[in-house]
């Protein structure tokens, strides 16, 4: 049986809700480096794509799969690696997450829920393929982050190429430089509103396209660029106009070709 949070009482869905409050307050503790977090809740009437990425466990929680399913959730992101490791060597990284995605995935099935492992900017476009095609499951494809990629170096144009069939949801962000800050910074390449920065995100978002991806394009803004003043809300609404663009153009191409 298949139970919705939309399908749930009131009171039984208010439940639901405070639990997810509990999980986001620990998972979204401000801190020193993120003095303002902030967490979306859906109220209206959820469907799979109203809270695509699931619940963020605080460590040693096991029952964020049943919170993600209750919301409604068919994806949820799950991250492997990070930044902070990104210097490391990287085969027995991809080695024990190997083994560990390939037990997840069975309660991923369990659940119905697929897991997208996000490029953290901790691995490469190849690196990320290589996790997925030896974990081998349809219960693990990749959350693709449009500018993580390009913070390693990575082409994210070659990167979408090879892992756009895998791609369950998206983390869509655009970068440039940032003068001063370092080059081994992650933010040496800072956000700016998409298709204000260096990234193609038009050719990412007709690659997801041309491989029937139709999840959604959910923008992230992680270190906003100085030249944009701290004004993380009209980043975001410019992002947002931008990518209804993008969407709409590949919404006409495709008719056009049919």
């Amino acid at each position: 049986m298949k139970v919705e949070l939309r399908d749930l009482p009131p009171d039984e869905r208010k439940l639901v809700q405070q639990r997810f409050e509990e999980l986001a307050a620990k998972r979204f503790a401000p801190s020193p480096k993120k003095p303002r977090q902030e967490v979306w809740w859906p109220r209206a009437p959820l469907d799979g794509r109203a809270f695509p990425e699931g619940i963020h466990p605080p460590e040693g929680d096991t029952t964020f799969n049943e919170s993600a399913r209750l919301i409604g959730a068919k994806v949820m992101r799950v991250v492997g690696s990070s930044l902070m490791f990104r210097n490391q060597p990287h085969g027995p990284q991809i080695k024990r997450l190997t083994g560990m995605f390939r037990e997840a995935v069975r309660v991923a099935e369990n659940y119905g829920i697929r897991m997208a492992v996000e490029n953290h900017i901790d691995f490469t476009a190849d690196e990320m393929l290589q996790l997925l095609t030896e974990v081998g499951s349809p219960w693990l494809g990749i959350n693709f982050d449009t500018g993580n990629f390009l913070r390693l170096l990575d082409d994210p144009i070659k990167g979408m190429a090879k892992l756009a069939p895998y791609v369950y949801a998206t983390h869509i962000k655009d970068l440039k430089v940032q003068k001063g800050v370092a080059a081994d910074e992650w933010y040496f390449f800072s956000s700016t509103p998409v298709g204000e920065g260096v990234v193609d995100n038009g050719k990412l978002v007709q690659l997801l396209a041309d491989a029937g991806y139709d999840g959604l394009l959910a923008v992230e803004i992680d270190f906003l660029h100085p030249d944009y003043g701290n004004d993380e809300d009209q980043a975001v609404a410019r992002s947002v106009a931008e990518l209804k663009r993008l969407a709409d153009s590949v919404r006409v191409s495709r008719s056009t070709l049919r």
